[in-house]
Order: C-alpha cells, then sequence, then structure tokens
C-alpha cells in the first residue's frame, strides 16, 4: 500500500483523532517494511488478538446489513482501517470500527488493516462516542445516551460536547432530554415507531401520563408531527387550564399509584381520591379494540 494511498484512507480519521503527529507519512525506503507494527501507521494485525471494545455505544447491529458489508469486503477488502489501542506485543483493544470488525469475520479474514493508537480509558471512551456519532447510522437514543455518557465520564460541558461532536447546544439539549421521557416512549423512538419530530413535541408536556397518552395516539392512529402538535396545543388549551382555581395537589403515593396504572395501560389513567379514602380510577378508550385490549389486561 502506497503513502498516499494510506493518506487517502486515513484523513478522515486522522483529522477526528487528531493523530497526525503521531502517522508515519516518510520512509527512507519504500520497499522497507517495519519489523513491528508501528503506532499511528496502517498495519495488518491478525482478528484473533483483537479485543471487542468494552465503551461500544452502539447496541444493535443490522444482520443484513452486516451481510452485505462481509460481501462487499469479500470482493473490495475492507478499504477503511478500523483503530486500536495496542495492549501488548500481540493483543489489541478496539477504539472504533466494530462493525466493519464483525463484517471482516463475516468474510473470514484473518487479518485486517488497523491503526495503532495509545489511549487511556477515558480517551478510548470519547473516541469510541465520537467515531460512531460521527460514523454510525445510530437511533436516537442511542446517540442520547452516547452524550450522556460522554457528558457523566468525560466530564464534558454541554458546549463542549457540542463542538466535540459539531452540533450546536440546543441539538445537544434536545437529544439529552429524550431521556427523560417514559421508558415505553424512548422504546418508540428507538424502534422507529415514532420520529424525533414527534419525540420533540412529546417533550414539551411536563406530565408523563399526558405524554404517554398523546404517545398511544400517535401510534393507534399514525398521526403527523404536524396532527401532535395540534392535539398537544389543545390539551395546553384546554378550559381547564384556563381555569384561575387550581385543584389542591395529589399526594405524592397517589400520583405515583396513578403513573404506574397509566404506564400499565399506555393510556391516560385518571385516579380521584377522597378526604376518607375512598375514590375511583377512569381509563379512557379510544375504539372497541383499545377497550378489548385493557379488559384482557384486566383480566
Amino acid at each position: 500500500m502506497s503513502i498516499e494511498k494510506k493518506k487517502a484512507l486515513g484523513r478522515g480519521l486522522s483529522a477526528l483523532l487528531n493523530d497526525s503527529d503521531n502517522t508515519h507519512t516518510h520512509r527512507s525506503n519504500v520497499s522497507e517494511v517495519p519489523s513491528t507494527n508501528s503506532l499511528g501507521s496502517v498495519n495488518e494485525i491478525k482478528i484473533s488478538e483483537i479485543e471487542v471494545n468494552p465503551f461500544q455505544p452502539r447496541t444493535e447491529f443490522d444482520s443484513q446489513a452486516l451481510s452485505e458489508l462481509a460481501d462487499s469486503i469479500k470482493l473490495q477488502g475492507l478499504i477503511q482501517p478500523i483503530t486500536v489501542r495496542r495492549l501488548n506485543a500481540n493483543s489489541y483493544q478496539l477504539i472504533s470500527g466494530e462493525r466493519r470488525l464483525r463484517a471482516s469475520k463475516l468474510a473470514g479474514l484473518v487479518q485486517i488493516p488497523a491503526y495503532i493508537r495509545l489511549a487511556n480509558d477515558q480517551q478510548m471512551l470519547e473516541m469510541a462516542l465520537i467515531e460512531n456519532i460521527q460514523r454510525e447510522n445510530l437511533n436516537a437514543i442511542e446517540v442520547a445516551l452516547s452524550f450522556q455518557r460522554m457528558i457523566d465520564e468525560c466530564n464534558l460541558k454541554q458546549e463542549e460536547l457540542g463542538e466535540r461532536v459539531s452540533k450546536n447546544r440546543s441539538t445537544v439539549t434536545n437529544y439529552l432530554r429524550l431521556l427523560r421521557l417514559p421508558p415505553a416512549i424512548q422504546a418508540s423512538i428507538r424502534d422507529g415507531a415514532i420520529t424525533m419530530g414527534h419525540a420533540k413535541t412529546l417533550i414539551t408536556i411536563e406530565d408523563p401520563t399526558k405524554q404517554i397518552f398523546i404517545h398511544q395516539h400517535i401510534i393507534q392512529q399514525g398521526l403527523s408531527v404536524r396532527k401532535t402538535e395540534e392535539m398537544v396545543r389543545d390539551m395546553q388549551n384546554s378550559p381547564a387550564k384556563k381555569e384561575g382555581k387550581q385543584p389542591e395537589p395529589m399526594p405524592f403515593q397517589i400520583q405515583r399509584i396513578q403513573d404506574q396504572l397509566a404506564s400499565k395501560f399506555s393510556t391516560r389513567v385518571r385516579l380521584k381520591y377522597g378526604s376518607e379514602g375512598k375514590g375511583t380510577i377512569e381509563i379512557p378508550f379510544l375504539s372497541e379494540d383499545d377497550l378489548s385490549r385493557i379488559l384482557e389486561m384486566l383480566d
């Protein structure tokens, strides 16, 4: 592999990882082959000597996409090297490129081109997170979790994080706010059942039970983002919202029970609690099918 080709392959990742000073860009003899793997250069190393990155933020890999990449690697070879750190003479740990590593294994490769770096655990985590956020098709929840890990484990502020990943502060904030949504809604975002636009609208609602109620309408009625925004506005501008006299705050334990019921039935639940311990539970349904679903859960 020529020096020029190495530069072409490594330009993007080198710029990202700021390792241009460590890259060997000159040899006194072109035919000379280094006796040991050189830090910063592209080297062929055995796949069996590579450990998986424990800081990998990506949790799901599409099997069909991996198979297609493996077929491409069989025909063309691996174009973009992975990045590893050396643990000892014959052992390496993956920093970035797990998808490429998995596909290379499927393709039956014994060796793989790799950049070799020195990095401590915090540097490894930051490099792995940045590489994945910039290069992989992560879902919004995976991106949000990656952002949160960079803040928590790399001691970054939101402004610093934005600079690292080339995103403005408001974008970072919107992703982080997804993690405040109820788990059922986060799962829908992760699975692609609702879009980031739907999620941004749901974030504007403070009450988790109302978030779940709107979320259920989105799923069952296939609401667009615009229709969802209209529904949220109608809810926030309802007469009950405008009344001057506010209801007495619900006791914490009763509020907790109401939230648990709303999560269980995936719909808004209203629990009326009297001073003598008596009350009622109201569970609205959207259709006959929705009623059947709730009745089955009650059985």
